[in-house]
């Protein structure tokens, strides 16, 4: 770098002195001053006493000997300001101390009348492209002054320090080795300058791109576009990511790739093509011919392999956690990617050193839930206390429920991955429906599943979910049943009406594209690797296509008397009742048609109505609560079984009235 500064000084001196003859005396003493300090601080042939850091910038950018005399003759002003005065006085302006390329080009010996001088800064070129030096203004080209970026300086000072914006963008990565490895391994080795991963939400395509530059012994930088903040044009973000893994000597693993893809940003990634490093591009959108005259090496990225999610589970947790944990199977069966099981670990370990506890897979399974529940919006993360005693249904029903715990338990030992229901296809998971009306216990049935199993319970919250924008609501219901594979959670589509009505006729666009959300929902539904419950209240407004894609259909009919007197028993038993006054359970569920969450309701308000007055739960406390939930209901109490309402409501009102009075 010394000897290169010596050189430029020699030139800069030069074109000074062929300015000599002007007059103006102030002029000539301050030409005087300047070229004796740059004699001084740069001798001529002063070798270097420092490596040559242009030098090494241009083998890593692949400049030529004129490439990096333009670079140093724009960077010299940052190193050594009297190359900056030495400018000004050249450009006759006091203001002007980067140097112009018209300035550049005559000092590297270059023509300004030639096309190869206009090449080497032209918009494109390799200087600008790399994001080596920016072109500033709109004055006319050999006029406008050249800048050579903050994180360039620092590396030819020997700064490593990252640039700002790239360390905003930066994520970690995992390497490991899968079978797709190889193909990538094989074209960093052939030179191939674009590697596009396709990765679909919960597939390794972090890990696979990083494994694959670890396979080659080449570092990487592996960035996130989804972080890049909404004032940074992606133009700009692209060139300084691309910078940075060339100043690392390292390739690049560009995450969010599809942000790319939209009109008007295509062009950059014949940016990424002739980026100085190679580049993995991972996306969750495949690579489409259109983009690029060329086409990338390209790879679909899997879903990492238990054996592999045990390994990396057991170095993270280290030999605290042993595999004959009762949970390890429970933990493993978490199909995270690699990053998620390196952050959740992390955050489990965590977790069990502030509560003073040994870290078990246990934790480090609520961890892994807790972190994951978070991550979407529209789910909730329920932890279902409910079993199959607290439901108190037809026998046909509780019939269809064990037979979805068999399924559910024998899943793995059914559905192997070369089994014979492997193919076609077909998703290896298990979907359900629960139609009736409401209050009949498909809520309650769908918690009693997932406690059954020891699951957790993805509550899904069709509001949140489904998007007035277009594609958004196909986006987050990925989201969500990739958090329900991932996560091995039950999957609960509540009140599901809206989303998985019948089709409609297509008058406008908008049914078109709301056609377009149930058919890819269908789809996916097809796709799905874990266990999914939908509730309606209306059997028949299921599209017969989705119905083919379901395994189970339960209907909870509404409750026969026989059924309704389990569930007068079930909701009272445990309450205080008043000896004077008892319920009448036979005349209650023969005249009272109600569901299980009316009957609920009713029992819960009698309760309170009772524990005002300071008593125990009556027939009138009951009579009285029926009658307003009928209310409640729109619909016309039956006469038999509330005769005692008008002599109990008075007593009521007397209760209060005493309660006060106290």
């Amino acid at each position: 770098m010394d000897g290169r500064l010596a050189t430029l000084a020699d030139r800069v001196i030069e074109v000074l002195e062929q300015q000599g003859s002007r007059a103006e005396p102030a002029w000539a003493g301050r030409r005087d001053t300047i070229v004796g300090v740059l004699r001084d601080d740069h001798p001529a042939g002063a070798a270097d006493e420092r490596p040559d850091a242009v030098a090494q910038l241009a083998g890593v950018f692949g400049l030529d000997e004129c490439e990096a005399g333009i670079l140093t003759a724009a960077v010299a002003p940052d190193l050594d300001a009297t190359f900056a005065a030495a400018y000004a006085l050249i450009h006759d302006e006091p203001t002007r101390t980067r140097v112009s390329v018209g300035v550049a080009l005559n000092l590297v010996g270059i023509g300004t009348l030639s096309a190869a001088g206009h090449a080497y800064l032209a918009e494109g070129s390799a200087l600008r492209r790399s994001g080596l030096l920016d072109v500033l203004g709109e004055d006319t080209f050999l006029s406008r002054p050249l800048r050579v970026p903050d994180r360039v300086v620092g590396a030819l000072l020997g700064d490593d320090s990252p640039d700002p914006l790239v360390a905003a963008l930066a994520i970690d990565s995992v390497p490991v080795r899968l079978d797709e490895t190889a193909l990538l391994s094989d074209a960093l080795e052939r030179g191939v300058p674009l590697c596009w991963v396709h990765s679909r939400p919960g597939t390794a395509g972090i890990a696979l791109a990083a494994g694959a530059f670890a396979a080659v012994d080449v570092g990487h930088v592996a960035v996130d576009l989804s972080r890049c903040p909404p004032s940074r044009a992606y133009a700009d973000v692209v060139a300084a990511v691309c910078r940075e893994a060339a100043l690392q000597q390292a390739g690049l693993v560009l995450v969010g790739a599809e942000l790319l893809t939209v009109e008007g940003r295509i062009s950059l990634l014949q940016v990424l093509e002739l980026a100085a490093v190679p580049v993995i591009a991972v996306s969750t959108a495949p690579w489409d011919p259109t983009w690029s005259r060329r086409s990338p090496v390209q790879v679909e990225a899997p879903v990492l392999p238990p054996s592999v999610r045990a390994e990396l589970w057991t170095a993270e947790l280290g030999p605290s956690v042993v595999t004959d944990d009762p949970y390890w199977r429970d933990l493993v069966s978490l199909r995270l990617t690699p990053e998620a099981i390196v952050k959740t670990a992390r955050q489990a370990g965590a977790e069990a050193a502030l509560a003073g506890v040994p870290l078990t897979a246990l934790t480090a399974r609520d961890a892994a839930r807790s972190l994951g529940a978070d991550a979407v919006p529209g789910a909730t993360r329920v932890q279902a206390a409910a079993s199959f005693s607290d439901l108190i249904v037809a026998d046909s029903v509780a019939a269809d429920l064990d037979r979805i715990v068999g399924w559910a338990r024998l899943h793995d030992e059914v559905m192997t991955p070369h089994g014979p229901f492997s193919k076609g296809g077909k998703g290896r998971g298990i979907t359900a429906l629960f139609s009736g009306s409401p209050g009949t216990g498909k809520t309650l049935a769908a918690h009693a599943l997932a406690g059954e199993l020891g699951l957790d319970l993805y509550r899904v919250d069709l509001s949140a979910v489904v998007d007035k924008y277009i594609g958004e609501t196909e986006k987050n219901l990925e989201r969500v049943f990739h958090q329900a594979e991932s996560l091995n959670v039950l999957l609960f589509f509540d009140e599901a009406d809206s989303l998985f009505g019948s089709r409609s006729e297509v008058r406008d666009s908008r049914d078109r594209y709301a056609n377009l959300e149930v058919a890819y929902l269908l789809q996916r539904m097809e796709q799905l690797d874990g266990i999914a419950i939908l509730a309606t209240n209306l059997r028949g407004n299921l599209d017969s296509a989705f119905s083919r894609r379901l395994h189970f259909i339960v209907h909870f009919a509404d409750p026969d008397p026989a059924t309704r007197r389990r569930l007068w028993e079930h909701h009272l038993l445990g309450v205080t009742v008043d000896p004077s006054d008892p319920v009448d359970i036979d005349e209650l569920s023969r005249t009272m048609e109600l569901s299980g969450g009316d009957i609920r309701n009713i029992v819960l308000a009698a309760t309170f109505d009772a524990a005002t007055q300071s008593s125990g739960v009556g027939q009138r406390h009951v009579s009285a609560a029926a009658l307003r939930e009928y209310g409640k209901l729109g619909r016309r109490a039956p006469a038999t079984g509330l005769e005692a309402i008008a002599e109990a409501a008075p007593a009521t009102t007397r209760g209060l009235a005493a309660g006060r009075g106290r």
